[in-house]
């Protein structure tokens, strides 16, 4: 029995496959009805089906089945042309058959499928005969001999076969062996059945050996798609030799599997992040030394291979766009009948790879946008010619990459996007205001699709008018962090494109600071950063704005839209990221831009994961979690906010401002006791406050209690526990640190010391020995008392 099961799950998986390609095949048939190789090949396909069909005691499949091969058989010998009308049963069937082969999946036959195959099979029988298909075939006169005929048909499906006329030799010969396959399969049907009551366990040789039989090209259980060859006994060995090797190259892996593979390739990528982190940390403390050449080398090239693994496994998820893309050929000619008009579907880049994730959710919203496209983009035949274009409208459907993502366009040459009727219809449904409406451009007017419950058809139908679609395509868009942009021009036509990541798990980030806190943005998203002063910033109509170049930009800041309070201000000029997403741009004013790094995405779980503007998280290479923002998600709530950006940092850093010199704080970091004694006598004629600590880990913890709003830091260089070099790098990890003074006292001369001090942060170099009052200036300074 478990061999029984393997056999129908292969069956069932090749079958769905022929089905598709016999539905994308039939609609090209119908564009070029005298391409005799094409209807060959259709032909071919379904005698396939119908032959394994019959193998595993698929009776109503096969019936449906055979009865369609007839109507294709006539039709390949010239005594019937494929009529719209006729092709119109012909995809019915098509379609019965995808019901049928659901049931089988479902409950393990084709029976219960709910599905009654009794009128389309006389439909196609009517075809056959060469009445009219959508006759009454219920008053026929003779419904006892009819229904015989075809029961006899059924049981003998190779007669129509011997009957057939004989055109030339080569349609004979094929006839003969395909006569000769389908008696093959009822000898293999009896060893089965003899089988599975002796309950055998090898029951593929059992089905394979057929003695006394004339040598045939072998057909498998899961026979392939390909044409039946013309070979002499001597040579029918090498077709089934050759599909075995085939076979064994091949190997079929559960989904999960491949989904579990991938999240170890997460964790390993956060660990090269990890190693990378910990070596850049090892080289600055032991510069110089001989092991750091091999530890780098070591390092090296497990990054590498890292990334190749990640690269490999990646692949094995990819699926081709063309499993999503040929369901359309079909959709577009079926929705071209319904609406009168005349449309062609033109593919390209069907070839191109997606993860398997991303084909499955690409599908409804092509589904969408393909439909709209052809009842609002393409005209009638009539409206067409009236405005001097050929009568049958043309969409193009084409995908192609474009560095970490993939880029899908729909194109028509329809009528285009009216933008002032689409803002006039939105400002009727209460969308926008009068004021937007003339502030708005054509690109702004074009996003006004997407919202909920907009349509601009005049009159529902079973197609378009209700104003549920666009909206779903732009959501679930965005959800796999992709964006969707139209442009459009009246009377010429409408391109739609999609840009989607590559693969869900592992995106590359830009991280950013605000405050303590540290946040990734998909870099996907991020259009550019700048440093703009903060006068720049202004308040107009309670919104604020920075003007960029020539154009005005919305602001906010991110510490605004996620509550993160403000210990320190950000001085007289701010970080910037420009997001977008399609022509909708948003700058987001951060306190520190970390630097650009490769993340893995990391479900928060299902008590965190519905918090507005957040994606995600990912662990970093300092084994701290960072939250992953939700660029579509804080485009909106950005314009909740209602904060005055500029007055807020003008009075935080006028809060901040120091009335006298005992208000500073200067930080002595030393471990010799004489040296702080020199270096707060030194500081005394300032009047600043002096805090003293004794090595670097003491100094660190006054600086990360926060108890004491440190001006500025003397350190030594040379200290046991951790010396000057370190503390000042950990310092300078802190957001809120990056401008405060570190001032190296020390009696190391070096140049190649000094340049190490200032790669670590250092502000400025004190050798030993000194003034007082030189170290006395240099301390004021840095904390501006001059």
């Amino acid at each position: 029995m478990d061999d029984m099961q393997e056999i129908l799950e292969d069956f069932l998986v090749e079958a769905f496959e022929l089905i598709e390609q016999i539905d994308h095949d039939l609609v090209e048939l119908e564009a070029n009805p005298e391409d005799l190789e094409l209807l060959n090949r259709i032909f071919r396909v379904a005698h396939t089906v119908k032959g394994s069909s019959s193998f595993l005691n698929f009776d109503v499949l096969t019936k449906l089945t055979h009865h369609m091969e007839d109507v294709l058989n006539k039709a390949r010998h010239g005594e019937l042309k494929i009529t719209p009308d006729i092709m119109d049963v012909v995809l019915e069937s098509v379609d019965m058959m995808k019901a049928l082969l659901r049931s089988i999946r479902e409950r393990g036959n084709d029976v219960d499928a709910g599905v009654n195959i009794s009128d389309i099979c006389d439909r196609l029988t009517a075809i056959n005969e060469g009445r009219d298909p959508n006759a009454d075939h219920n008053i026929s006169t003779q419904p006892q001999e009819e229904a015989q005929s075809k029961q006899d048909s059924h049981l003998e499906p190779q007669s129509a076969m011997d009957q057939e006329p004989e055109v030339d030799v080569n349609s004979l010969s094929e006839a003969e062996v395909e006569a000769e396959i389908e008696r093959l399969l009822k000898v293999r049907k009896a060893e089965d059945q003899a089988r599975r009551d002796k309950q055998k366990q090898n029951s593929e040789q059992s089905a394979v050996q057929t003695p006394e039989s004339t040598p045939a090209p072998e057909p498998a259980p899961t026979p392939a798609v390909k044409p039946v060859p013309k070979k002499e006994s001597k040579e029918s060995n090498a077709p089934a030799h050759s599909s075995a090797s085939a076979v064994e190259q091949t190997i079929r892996v559960e989904v999960k599997r491949l989904d579990n593979l991938m999240n170890l390739i997460g964790e390993l990528v956060l660990g090269k992040n990890r190693l990378l982190k910990i070596y850049d940390d090892v080289e600055e403390r032991y510069e110089g030394e001989k092991f750091l050449e091999e530890l780098n080398q070591v390092v090296s090239a497990l990054s590498l291979v890292t990334t190749d693994i990640q690269l490999a496994v990646m692949k094995t998820r990819m699926l081709p766009i063309a499993k999503v893309f040929n369901k359309f050929p079909r959709m577009v000619r079926d929705l071209s009948r319904e609406l009168g008009k005349q449309i062609d579907l033109e593919i390209s880049g069907e070839e191109t790879e997606l993860d398997k994730s991303i084909v499955e959710e690409i599908g409804d919203p092509l589904v969408h946008i393909i439909r709209n496209s052809c009842d609002h983009g393409v005209e009638s035949p009539k409206e067409r010619l009236a405005a001097g274009k050929p009568e049958k409208g043309i969409i193009q459907l084409k995908a192609y990459n474009e560095g970490n993502h993939i880029v899908v366009e729909i194109v028509d040459d329809g009528k285009g996007i009216d933008a002032l009727a689409v803002k006039m219809k939105a400002l009727e449904r209460g969308l926008i205001t009068e004021r937007e409406v003339d502030s708005m451009t054509d690109k702004e007017a074009f996003s006004l699709i997407f919202k909920p419950g907009f349509s601009m058809a005049k009159q529902v139908t079973n197609v378009s008018g209700r104003g549920v679609g666009m909206d779903v395509v732009k959501t679930n868009i965005e959800k796999l962090n992709g964006i969707i942009d139209i442009d459009s021009e009246v009377g010429r036509g409408t391109i739609m494109k999609l840009k989607i990541p590559l693969t869900l798990a592992i995106i590359q980030s830009l991280l950013v600071g605000s405050q303590e806190e540290f946040y990734a943005i998909p870099l996907a998203s991020v259009k550019e950063t700048v440093r703009v002063p903060v006068d720049n910033i202004y308040t107009i109509e309670g919104k604020n704005v920075l003007r960029l170049r020539d154009e005005v930009l919305s602001l906010v800041r991110l510490g605004d839209l996620f509550g993160v309070k403000q210990v320190f201000e950000s001085g007289d000029q701010t970080y910037v990221v420009v997001i977008n997403v399609a022509d909708s741009k948003l700058g987001i004013i951060v306190d520190s831009l970390i630097g650009q790094e490769e993340i893995v995405i990391k479900s928060l779980g299902n008590y965190l994961q519905n918090i507005r503007g957040i994606a995600g998280g990912t662990i970093r290479g300092d084994g701290k979690v960072t939250l992953i923002v939700d660029v579509g998600m804080i485009m909106d709530m950005a314009k909740e906010i209602k904060v005055d950006i500029r007055a807020s940092m003008e009075s935080s850093a006028q809060m901040s401002k120091k009335e006298k010199p005992s208000d500073y704080k200067v930080l002595i970091v030393d471990d010799s006791k004489m040296d702080r004694t020199i270096m707060q006598k030194s500081l005394e004629p300032i009047g600043v406050t002096v805090i003293e600590a004794t090595n670097g880990i003491e100094a660190l913890n006054i600086v990360k209690s926060g108890d004491h709003s440190i001006d500025a830091m003397l350190i030594d260089i040379e200290m046991p526990r951790m010396d000057g070099y370190t503390l000042a790098g950990e310092i300078r990890k802190y957001s809120k640190y990056r401008n405060l003074p570190l001032i190296a006292v020390t009696s190391r001369t070096s140049k190649s010391d000094r340049l190490r001090g200032v790669e670590v942060g250092m502000t400025e170099y004190i050798t030993k020995p000194y003034s007082p009052e030189y170290l006395e200036n240099v301390v004021r300074k840095n904390i501006k008392l001059v």
